[in-house]
């Protein structure tokens, strides 16, 4: 029997027309005017509104080659429901205005059968935009191709259980045929989010959060999770896709696979100069096969 998740957040956080949510994706995809790469395994890219996001967005699934991939993974942060554990659906289908993507339920019963993961409602999955703003794209760019996906929500993980879920999911990443989707924002400024961290070294406020963005996402390429969680404890960076990321930083970790992260785009939502304003960082991330390293692994 089928279980639709609907596209809840269409006609609200993105257009919920198809002909011109298909143009919207298409010039930005265009705009980015990225070559696809089969070396490209995963991403990491923002989920906030098309209209802040989009354009962002695009750096990261433009780079996608679907030709080999039949499997998505997708890694999103739980914004409203708490678990100190991760997600599986239990819908069997995701729909979107410009496709629907079925769920790999054989992966799904796999994954629960660890006995570490639980089902989340429909209601809690059709309330998170975590990983719905990444499925548009992904419609779009398997657009001619068979593709399913594997939505895993993630909770508020411990580092201990960040590294848990990361070595029992790295098996996945060996498997060529499979790519990962790692939904996260970056900095939330402003007194709205609790959060107004200014080094006044870097200059104007954007600047100061936009430095110390990047120094999460340079650690982030070093693909080191105790460095990330040494960050995190240090600036309290309010990345809300910080256990996603880390949960892949331990998968990149524990699996055969030499995998590069890099991130190739980086936005504001706006630029914040007084402690009244607000922002959100967005930040785009490929992550490759890197075939320099792939020899020294094997030793």
């Amino acid at each position: 029997m089928e279980h639709l998740r609907r596209a809840a957040h269409a006609g609200s956080w993105y257009t919920n027309n198809a002909r011109k949510l298909e143009e919207e994706l298409d010039g930005w995809l265009g705009a980015a005017g990225l070559t696809k790469s089969p070396d490209v395994r995963a991403v990491i890219a923002p989920h906030a509104g098309y209209s802040y996001s989009g354009r962002c967005a695009a750096y990261a699934f433009g780079n996608i080659d679907p030709t080999n991939i039949s499997r998505v993974f997708l890694l999103g942060p739980s914004h409203h429901y708490y678990t100190p554990k991760c997600a599986l659906t239990r819908a069997t289908v995701y729909c979107t205005p410009i496709g629907d993507l079925p769920v790999d339920q054989e992966v799904i019963e796999e994954l629960y059968a660890t006995g570490k993961f639980e089902y989340m409602d429909l209601s809690v999955d059709e309330a998170e935009h975590s990983m719905e703003m990444h499925l548009p794209y992904l419609a779009k760019v398997f657009q001619g191709h068979t593709v399913k996906v594997v939505p895993i929500l993630v909770g508020a993980l411990s580092f201990q259980n960040e590294a848990m879920y990361g070595q029992l999911l790295s098996k996945y990443v060996d498997d060529p045929t499979n790519f990962f989707s790692v939904s996260s924002d970056f900095c939330h400024w402003g007194s709205r989010f609790s959060y107004t961290y200014y080094d006044k070294k870097h200059g104007a406020i954007h600047e100061s959060i936009e430095a110390l963005d990047r120094m999460g996402m340079e650690i982030i390429e070093t693909g080191d999770p105790d460095a990330f969680k040494a960050y995190l404890r240090e600036y309290e960076n309010t990345i809300c896709g910080r256990h996603p990321i880390s949960v892949f930083l331990h998968m990149l970790k524990h699996c055969s696979t030499k995998i590069k992260i890099g991130f190739v785009r980086y936005e504001q939502s706006s630029q914040c100069r007084s402690m009244r304003d607000s922002s959100v960082s967005y930040a785009s991330a490929a992550a490759k096969v890197d075939v320099s390293g792939e020899e020294e692994k094997k030793d």
